[in-house]
C-alpha cells in the first residue's frame, strides 16, 4: 500500500474496530474485544502486531480518527497512538465537522458512532435511509429526504439477549447466533437460535416498516454491525449490506477536517 494512510478506530461497547485507508480505499482492518482493562501498552503491542501481519509499519500511518461510546478507553488509546505512532488521534465529539445536521432534541446525546454512520450514508448511499446498525444494540437511525439526521430507535442487541437468556434461564444453553435447520426447534439449541435470529429478522422488518412510513416510500436501508450479514441473508428488507460502515463514515469525516 502506498500513499497517505488513515487509521479508523471505532470503540464500541462489545468490539473495537480498526481499518486502514489508503486514501478512500478500505484496505485492512480487524475487530478485537473491547477489554476496559487493556493498557495503552498492551493495546498498542497487539496493533502493531496486526500491522506486522498485513505488512504495514507504523510509519505507514499518516493520521488516525476515533469514533468511541467507551469514555474510560478513549483516553488511554489516545495515549497508545502517541507513543506507538507519534500522532495527535482526531477524537469524533463536539466542534468536529460530521456534515451531518442533527434533528434531536438533544444533539450531545447521539453517540459518535451513530453520527458517523450517517455521514457514511449521506456521503455513499444517499437519503431518505434508515441505517439497521446490528452491534451491541440493535439501533435505527433515520435521515430524512433533506439529509438531516431525524433519530431513530435502539432495541437490545441480538447478543445481549442470547446473554440473558443463558444468565437468566438455569438449563438453558449458550448458542452461537447461525441459522437453525428450521424455525420449529427440534432440539433446545436450535429452538433458541431460531428465537434470537427469525425474532430478530421480525424485528427489523417491523422497524423498517415504520420508518418507511414516517420517510417514504423511497427510503433505502443500509444495514451494518458484525451480524448484518447473517440477518441480511433471511429477508430482502435491507437494500445494501455495509459491514464497515463506522469505519467509512470516519474516513468522511477525517475528509471534512483536514
Amino acid at each position: 500500500m502506498d500513499g497517505d494512510m488513515l487509521l479508523a478506530v471505532d470503540i464500541g461497547n462489545t468490539h473495537i474496530t480498526l481499518g486502514v485507508f489508503n486514501g478512500e480505499k478500505l484496505g485492512p482492518r480487524w475487530r478485537m474485544a473491547t477489554l476496559i482493562n487493556r493498557t495503552s501498552d498492551e493495546f498498542g503491542l497487539q496493533m502493531l502486531g496486526l500491522f506486522h501481519h498485513s505488512g504495514l509499519q507504523k510509519d505507514d500511518i499518516q493520521a488516525v480518527i476515533i469514533a468511541s461510546v467507551v469514555p474510560t478507553l478513549t483516553s488511554g488509546l489516545l495515549k497508545c497512538f502517541k507513543k506507538y505512532l507519534s500522532l495527535d488521534a482526531l477524537v469524533v465529539d463536539a466542534g468536529v465537522k460530521t456534515g451531518v445536521s442533527i434533528r434531536c432534541d438533544d444533539p450531545r446525546q447521539v453517540g459518535a458512532d451513530r453520527v458517523v454512520d450517517a455521514a457514511a450514508v449521506l456521503a455513499l448511499y444517499g437519503y431518505p435511509a434508515c441505517i439497521v446498525d446490528f452491534g451491541t444494540a440493535t439501533t435505527f437511525d433515520a435521515i430524512s429526504d433533506t439529509g438531516e439526521y431525524l433519530g431513530g430507535a435502539i432495541a437490545p442487541g441480538i447478543e445481549i439477549a442470547a446473554d440473558a437468556l443463558f444468565d437468566r434461564a438455569a438449563k438453558l444453553p449458550r448458542v452461537d447466533i447461525v441459522r437453525p435447520p428450521n424455525v420449529i426447534g427440534r432440539n433446545t439449541q436450535h429452538a433458541i437460535q431460531s428465537g434470537l435470529l427469525f425474532g430478530y429478522v421480525g424485528l427489523v422488518q417491523y422497524m423498517v416498516e415504520c420508518f418507511r412510513t414516517e420517510l417514504g416510500s423511497d427510503m433505502q436501508v443500509v444495514g451494518t454491525g458484525g451480524l448484518a450479514e447473517t440477518l441480511s441473508k433471511e429477508t430482502d428488507i435491507i437494500d445494501v449490506v455495509a459491514p464497515w460502515l463506522t469505519l467509512e463514515g470516519l474516513r468522511v469525516v477525517w475528509s471534512l477536517n483536514k
